[in-house]
């Protein structure tokens, strides 16, 4: 298994219009490429000394090889959405990550 992270800041000047693109719009259309299984959003609890806020999505793969297909067929007019969108308020960077072990608590109390 593979995660394709994007970590993106974001202006505070387009957080909430932003926010709501990437729940209503561009995730289920990265899903909908048939290549992730499932999308997660999370926060970044830092304070940025570049301002904005953070956040980092990470969309899971079953194959590097199907990350590559995303690249080669899909990244181009997604990113090129974001980009059109939202210029030069938003700066993301992207890492792939792969699964070597997932454990899960036995414990109730999580």
């Amino acid at each position: 298994m593979y995660i394709y992270n994007v970590t993106t800041n974001v202006d505070e000047s387009i957080h909430n219009e932003w926010l709501n693109w990437m729940k209503s719009k561009h995730i289920p259309d990265m899903l909908a490429t048939g290549k992730f299984s499932v999308a997660k959003i999370c926060l970044v609890l830092i304070n940025e000394e570049m301002g904005g806020t953070t956040y980092a999505v990470q969309y899971t793969t079953d194959s590097i090889e199907t990350l590559h297909k995303y690249y080669k067929e899909d990244a181009p007019k997604l990113r090129d959405e974001a980009n059109n969108l939202f210029k030069d308020k938003i700066v993301a960077f992207r890492t792939e990550l792969k699964v070597i072990n997932e454990q899960f608590s036995t414990s109730i109390n999580n």
